[in-house]
């Protein structure tokens, strides 16, 4: 699978382009945008960018419309689709937000159930009771996602509910060329729906990703053989900006020790969960961390552990935003992609993961652990990895059998000698590469 071996980009449409909150109804070509950046995603060494919402929609992108329509505030299918061809063109795979689990209000079939209510032969392909009503007196009740009125659950137990979306997806492939999606909420879908998905995509004769959304849990309910590919490490997100701020790397490597450690009751080893720092539903991780200083080291972290990295855009070159100043400070528009030192440094880390077997597929050993520093060990096809990260103000020396002489830093491309401990400098990283 492609998707393994690849670090992705995240875009927020709507707010990366500049469009409108609410949709206004006007067409406006802004997601060539994305076309304009393809070249700084590529150099990034990204070769993945995942689209939060690009449908027609009533706001925000997860109020869905119509699957079948790019939302106007951000142009047309054909503009899309000359974006998809142009990021193609530079190497990078196309994942779309599949927000299946519930559409808006505007979807094209509940307005048919609020004008002709039970003569609608939509009215299946919701949750209703016509012996109730609604916050907004339609009539009858129906189910909203977590309470959120605003979003209209589906009945993916109708089978023409899935045929719909199954519809739409093939007409993205065709008109897109897409790579895979992301599934919104996935912990709210149907078992049976994404299995039905799974064989569905797999039907199309090439390697077609699906990652799902997961907070916590036991995430084999929903990845593995038949089910999801990948899903997003909400479990160890906390664990590493926490890890920084309380200065206790004990927090992060215990968690990855037990998501992919040698022990026999390791839950996820072999699966290859989709991990960030950030993205955007919660606060930037430029924000979040107490000391600028460890800014590149969480990175080095990231791209040390086991999964697929993604970056969120803007983060790349510390941009801020909080989550408390609501969901428009997460995700603004920038006139153009920046670069400067940690750009430079998160290129680099993303190159050294890509190229690196051990990176993308080993297994996870804590070699060394303290509160402040942490040397990690990735194994795979004959290639061997140490991640050595120390997130003090001081220098520390690490005594440690390497069980190699020397290795090359797969950042800087420097040779390290082990003989006499491993010093590590203050708020520093390495991705040494040892021979077995």
């Amino acid at each position: 699978m492609w998707a393994y071996e690849s670090v992705f980009y995240q875009i927020y449409p709507i707010g990366f382009c500049g469009a409108p909150r609410v949709n206004d109804g006007i067409t406006v070509p802004r997601i060539r945008k994305v076309a304009d950046w393809a070249e700084h995603i590529a150099k990034l060494g990204c070769n993945a960018v995942y689209f939060s919402p690009i449908f027609e929609s009533d706001s925000h992108g997860y109020d869905t419309r119509d699957f079948r329509k790019i939302d106007c505030r951000l142009g047309t299918n054909k503009d899309f689709a000359a974006v998809c061809q142009t990021l193609h063109e530079n190497g990078i795979k196309v994942v779309l937000d599949g927000v299946f689990n519930h559409v808006g209000r505007g979807f094209w079939a509940f307005r048919d159930v609020q004008e002709k209510k039970w003569d609608s032969p939509y009215k299946d392909w919701f949750h209703i009771s016509f012996e109730g009503n609604s916050n907004y007196n339609d009539g009858f009740w129906y189910e909203g996602w977590e309470g959120h009125y605003e979003l209209v659950k589906l009945n993916l137990k109708n089978p023409a509910v899935v045929q719909h979306i199954f519809d739409c997806i093939r007409l993205w492939v065709e008109e897109f060329d897409i790579d895979g999606l992301r599934l919104d909420v996935a912990y709210c879908l149907d078992k049976d729906f994404i299995r039905q998905l799974r064989a569905f995509c797999d039907s199309f004769g090439r390697d077609f990703f699906l990652v799902g959304e997961l907070l916590h849990g036991d995430y084999n309910q929903f990845v593995g053989d038949q089910m999801l590919h990948s899903c997003t490490n909400y479990e160890c997100y906390k664990g590493l900006y926490s890890s920084m701020n309380s200065l206790n790397l004990f927090e992060i490597t215990h968690s990855l020790l037990r998501q992919f450690g040698p022990e026999n009751w390791t839950l996820y080893r072999g699966k290859h969960l989709l991990d960030f720092v950030d993205n955007h539903d919660v606060t930037r991780i430029a924000s979040i961390l107490q000391n600028p200083k460890h800014l590149p080291l969480v990175y080095a972290l990231q791209f040390g552990m086991p999964g697929i990295p993604c970056v969120y855009y803007g983060s790349e070159w510390g941009a801020k935003g909080e989550k408390h100043q609501g969901d428009d400070a997460l995700r603004p528009s920038f006139d153009q992609p920046e670069w400067n030192d940690l750009t430079d440094w998160i290129a680099a880390l993303a190159k050294a993961h890509r190229e690196s077997k051990a990176l993308c597929y080993g297994d996870f050993k804590q070699v060394v652990l303290t509160n402040k520093q942490c040397i990690w060990e990735r194994i795979a096809e004959g290639e061997r990895v140490l991640i050595a990260v120390n997130i003090d103000d001081q220098p520390y020396v690490a005594h440690f059998d390497a069980k190699c002489g020397q290795a090359v830093d797969l950042i800087t491309g420097k040779l390290h000698d082990f003989g006499g401990g491993s010093e590590l400098p203050p708020y520093s990283a390495f991705f040494w590469k040892c021979e077995r």
